[in-house]
């Protein structure tokens, strides 16, 4: 990997790969053990994690990319070509083009679900796996989520609501989509200039198009989700052997017990719980972030 000779900071390669039906881009950085990282939502792209989440090229070698029709991936993609099992074979594929025998993963949020997906069909494959603030890996706790998230909303949940009911949001307007985050995430994020990084990063990523496309698909990957009641990885999650870090912020909207059931669930994960901290625990926490994860490798 080139780095800047004058500053003596990594600096990122960026590129396509082919899988069926889709050119999947990649943005990758630093040197040392490999980390594939998957970007949360489902409807956003690697652009927010930026550039935060750098913060750990001087320790690993870094593979963002942009799952298939979101960001950069977008291409040609139609929101019917996109399921958990596409998911998990442009990982695959991703994988092979890197010619990585196994592969760190690290998903935030939704990314923690698809981590967790692959990790259960490819046990193999993944050499340790970082759930950072994870998104719930059952329909129940997902629900538990929705709880807690409305809870936390209050007296905000009435604007949220009438943003969703405009047509400006209907039409998916970048301004409307991006002031209705702000709502969503001020419920989780307790620093307002962390808060305004988070939509700023989301909100330069935003056209009509690409709002319409993710939201989309995200309505796909839900239904095939959490969307049915029989969903939960946790009873596979046991059956698992793969090194397991659990990151959780005191603060995230998702509740602390979303987390715990899952490092309970997998044999000798670690969880770590960050204190003043949301659902960005990158942004809002990097250096212990970055400790808990050095220290994770370290150890493993």
């Amino acid at each position: 990997m080139s780095a800047n000779l004058q500053s003596g900071q990594p600096v990122p390669h960026e590129g396509y790969i082919s899988v069926q039906k889709a050119e999947l881009y990649y943005r990758e950085i630093g040197q040392g053990r490999c980390i594939f990282i998957l970007h949360g939502g489902p409807d956003f792209d690697h652009n927010y994690l930026l550039p935060d989440m750098d913060r750990l090229s001087g320790d690993f070698r870094l593979i963002y990319y942009d799952q298939r029709g979101r960001g950069k991936s977008a291409g040609n993609v139609q929101p019917q070509d996109v399921t958990m099992q596409s998911e998990i074979e442009d990982l695959e594929a991703l994988r092979r083009y890197f010619q990585l025998e196994s592969v760190g993963v690290l998903g935030h949020s939704w990314g923690g679900v698809l981590a967790m997906e692959y990790a259960i069909r490819h046990p193999d494959r993944v050499s340790h796996l970082i759930l950072m603030n994870t998104a719930p890996a059952s329909h129940n706790d997902y629900a538990l989520f929705r709880q807690e998230f409305l809870k936390r909303l209050g007296d905000n949940a009435e604007k949220r609501q009438a943003l969703a009911s405009s047509v400006e949001y209907a039409e998916g307007d970048p301004d409307t989509v991006a002031a209705y985050y702000r709502i969503q995430y001020g419920a989780t994020v307790r620093r307002l200039d962390d808060l305004d990084k988070v939509i700023a990063s989301l909100r330069s990523s935003f056209t009509k198009e690409s709002i319409l496309k993710s939201w989309a698909i995200e309505d796909r990957l839900v239904d095939e989700t959490w969307g049915l009641s029989e969903y939960d990885l946790l009873p596979a999650l046991t059956r698992l052997s793969i090194p397991t870090l659990v990151i959780h912020g005191d603060y995230d909207f998702v509740p602390v017990e979303c987390s715990v059931h899952i490092a309970q669930a997998i044999p000798g994960a670690r969880l770590v719980v960050l204190e003043d901290t949301g659902h960005f625990s990158y942004l809002e926490s990097p250096n212990a972030v970055r400790e808990a994860i050095v220290d994770f490798f370290h150890s493993n």
